[in-house]
């Protein structure tokens, strides 16, 4: 049997990140995935999906995206019920993400969070896993010595650095013999 999920869309709100009596972290959102076609009047409709994280995973979405961050998540649905205040039974269908991407760029987020006039403190964009052992964030490498950070730092405001640029040259010298296709 097969349960998996696969959605990119812009969250609707911050996630909302709780901690259980036994210290687990939670984060729960809503993403906003646009369909496919458009309606009648030419607009695309879009789905509004209710989601969940676990873990160390929960706080690395929460501090890393905000509302209308585009993301794309990796899942499995499920479904739960429970009884509210006035005994009515409540059934919930939502996805139980797995792995994130933040799929914009930091310039990206920047822009769109001073057009929203949001205060919040933009962060890279990664991705994480949230399986059993490995939470890991790929978007930046913890393990760059001090000198290649200073070699990037010292480059122009300007011009960007150039990440495939070989001790300062502007180009690398690859055959084909070492390209894989």
């Amino acid at each position: 049997m097969i349960n998996r999920v696969v959605l990119i869309g812009r969250l609707t709100r911050d996630v909302e990140l709780r901690y259980t009596q036994s210290g687990t972290a939670v984060g729960t959102f809503s993403l906003a995935v646009n369909r496919q076609f458009t309606n009648q009047a030419g607009e695309r409709e879009a789905d509004f999906i209710n989601a969940v994280i676990w873990r160390k995973a929960a706080e690395n979405f929460s501090n890393f995206t905000g509302k209308g961050a585009l993301v794309a998540v990796e899942g499995r649905l499920q479904t739960r019920n429970y009884e509210n205040n006035q005994g009515q039974r409540v059934y919930v269908t939502e996805v139980v993400v797995d792995n994130f991407s933040l799929l914009e760029s930091r310039a990206e987020s920047d822009k769109r969070r001073a057009q929203n006039g949001s205060s919040e403190t933009p962060n890279n964009g990664g991705a994480f896993n949230n399986g059993p052992s490995d939470n890991s964030f790929s978007g930046v490498d913890p393990f760059a010595n001090a000198n290649q950070n200073s070699h990037t730092q010292s480059t122009s405001t300007n011009e960007a650095a150039n990440p495939f640029a070989a001790n300062g040259k502007t180009e690398i010298d690859i055959s084909d013999d070492d390209l894989p296709f």
